[in-house]
Formats: C-alpha cells, structure tokens, sequence
C-alpha cells in the first residue's frame, strides 16, 4: 500500500469518528410525520376547494398555487430551512420542496443583481431534477408506447 492509499484511509477513518451519529429512526420518523402533514394540509385544501365547485382541475391547480406560494414565502423568510433541519426529507419530497429548491439560491445570490444573480442561479438546484426528470419521463413514455403498442 503506498502512502496516498494509506492517507485516505486515514483520512477517512478520522472524518468517521468526528462525524455525528445520525439517528435515523427519529430522522425516518420526523420525515413521515412532517411529509405527512404537509400532504394533510394539501388534501384539506383540496377538500375546502372543492366546497367551491371549482372542478378538479382548478382545485388541483389552487392546491399547488397555495402549496408552492406558502413554501416560497416561508422560505424567504427562512423558517422554511428551519423545518427542512428538523424534519429533512419530509419537507423535501412533497411539491414544497421543489418551491424551496427554486427559490433559496434566488435569495441566497440576489446580490448579482435580477439576470446574473436571481435569474441565473434560480435553477442551480432545481435544473438538474427538471432536466433528468423530463428525460427520464420521456425514456418511459417511449418504452410504454412500444410495449403498450
């Protein structure tokens, strides 16, 4: 073993012991419940437009309106991050995640200025999961329709 091999194990072995201990059953448990709720009060929503015999459709689209405009706001204000630390994925999974990817580096580079700053750094988060989501949707489209054919 030469001593670049043995270096990174080293290295390795001590980022090991000073790295906290997860624990993953309270995270696992917090991201369900948090998740949860926030699908629960998507569902109330839904329920309370429907009240209004707005049509599926528009209820959907109201639903996620409200949705993404809550997480924007709570994520200008950065208590939405603060949920994201206490109940990880469970904040990350549901649309309001995606709100949040979209906006946090607007905020975070708004400095630079509208083009530069908000505009180019709005999609460093989220381009990535729109582009290999959409490719990933058309691969599967393609397969469904040969195999479905």
């Amino acid at each position: 073993m030469d001593s670049s091999e043995k270096e990174k194990k080293e290295y390795q072995q001590a980022v090991k012991n000073l790295s906290p201990k997860s624990p993953i059953i309270k995270d696992c448990v917090w991201a369900f419940f948090s998740g949860g709720a926030i699908c629960t009060i998507g569902e109330a929503l839904r329920k309370w437009f429907e009240m209004y015999s707005l049509g599926k459709d528009n209820t959907a689209l109201l639903v996620n309106i409200v949705l993404i405009g809550a997480s924007a706001i709570l994520t200008g204000f950065g208590l939405y991050s603060k949920m994201g630390q206490r109940c990880g994925a469970g904040t990350i999974v549901p649309i309001t995640g995606f709100a949040n990817s979209m906006v946090s580096p607007s905020i975070e580079f708004k400095t630079e200025g509208f083009i530069l700053g908000l505009g180019a750094k709005m999609f460093t988060v989220a381009g990535p999961v729109i582009v290999y989501g959409l490719t990933t949707s058309m691969i599967v489209g393609v397969i469904h329709y040969f195999l479905a054919g």
